[in-house]
């Protein structure tokens, strides 16, 4: 179940704070996304699938066009389970998510270190 290399309670976790710390969440851990993170556990989705899915959810909607209008904030990991499902069916190299998570801490370090006009 879960990651084999980790417990239960450790996976769960290492999910919420991954949650807690992915772009566009509120930041707040209720009891059903407790519940998420154990049912993820007990459906044996590996923690790094469920990472990287919040990765791939974080950056689409962070790199949307710019006339798009502006999505509301995530309330709940339940949001992430369709894009979990998804990366469990994907077949993509490693280097893909760490090139995402590249693009959002370079996104971040770009908001606020805005460009100065000359």
């Amino acid at each position: 179940m879960g990651d084999p290399s980790i417990g239960g309670e450790e996976y769960i976790e290492r999910i919420l704070s991954a949650y807690r710390q992915t772009p566009g969440t509120t930041g707040t851990i209720r009891r059903p996304d407790r519940l998420v993170a154990a049912q993820l556990y007990a459906r044996g989705v590996p923690l790094d699938t469920v990472e990287n899915a919040l990765v791939l959810a974080a950056s689409r909607r962070l790199f949307r066009p710019t006339h798009a209008p502006p999505l509301g904030t995530i309330r709940s990991l339940a949001y992430f389970l369709p894009v979990i499902n998804e990366v469990l069916d994907l077949t993509v190299s490693p280097d893909y998510f760490r090139y995402l998570r590249r693009q959002i801490a370079g996104f971040y370090a770009d908001a606020s270190n805005p460009p100065t006009s000359r």
